[in-house]
């Protein structure tokens, strides 16, 4: 199957490093225009350079700034087709009993997985509906169909969040040529954070990771680069509010 996208204009978030970079490079090899934006300016720079895209740096929980930078797209391409948000995370935390956590805690988590994803859905769905076609997908995670690895309270209802506004942007953009698709990538050793909680696990606990993934392995960053790419299609059509587990059978 032959997945070209050379007519189509793409943001990617959280494109500064792991899945967001992988998702990045897979669409440009498709021949799409990319956008990269990320809150880390130097990172997403470097990356944007490397790859020979458009690099944005900004705060995605700031709704004038997420606007801004989709109008600005606009405004150069003259259209916007994808929007892929991988950025989030867990901001540093790592898990705790729930007496412990601190308001600032939740809301830094819930900012940077779900405001990020509204703000520029808002922004974008009147560019897509005036084009009649447009691909949106937020990177969720296992942690939104099921208790999170990470313990944190916050991470996981966030996720589980994002799965409610695919399933939502979906009912009400599908009519305007525009799906609406996530992926819910399971465990894959991308950045820093991951990695730092793959060797919390110590070594009985990553053999029983690994044992219960049915192929036995972790996954990596271009598998979920691979599921986003055929959704952003157009052979990917009639696919819409759906959450596709990208896990190795885990799930």
């Amino acid at each position: 199957m032959h997945l070209d996208l050379s007519s189509r204009t793409a943001v990617v978030t959280g494109a500064a490093q792991g899945i967001g970079t992988a998702i990045s490079k897979s669409l440009i090899k498709a021949g799409a225009t990319v956008y990269l934006a990320d809150i880390d300016t130097k990172g997403v720079d470097a990356i944007a350079q490397k790859l020979g895209a458009h690099s944005c740096s900004l705060d995605l929980s700031d709704r004038s700034a997420a606007g801004d930078m989709i109008q600005a797209i606009v405004k150069e391409k003259g259209q916007l087709d994808i929007l892929v948000h991988a950025a989030g995370g867990v901001r540093g935390q790592t898990g705790r009993a729930i007496e412990e956590i601190t308001e600032k805690d939740w809301y830094e988590i819930f900012e940077a997985n779900v405001d990020g994803a509204f703000w520029l859905a808002q922004a974008a769905a009147p560019f897509m509906k005036e084009n009649g076609w447009g691909r949106i997908v937020p990177i969720t995670s296992g942690a939104g169909l099921r208790p999170s690895l990470t313990g944190i309270q916050a991470y996981t209802a966030a996720k589980h969040a994002l799965v409610g506004l695919t399933k939502q942007l979906s009912w009400e953009l599908g009519p305007f040529g525009i799906t609406t698709n996530s992926v819910a990538p399971g465990f894959v050793l991308s950045n820093p954070s991951t990695l730092k909680q793959w060797e919390s696990y110590g070594e009985e606990g990553q053999k029983a990771l690994i044992e219960s993934i049915h192929t036995k392995r972790l996954g990596t960053a271009e598998d979920i680069a691979s599921a986003v790419l055929f959704l952003v299609s157009e052979q990917a059509s009639w696919i819409s509010g759906q959450i596709l587990s990208v896990d190795g059978g885990r799930s």
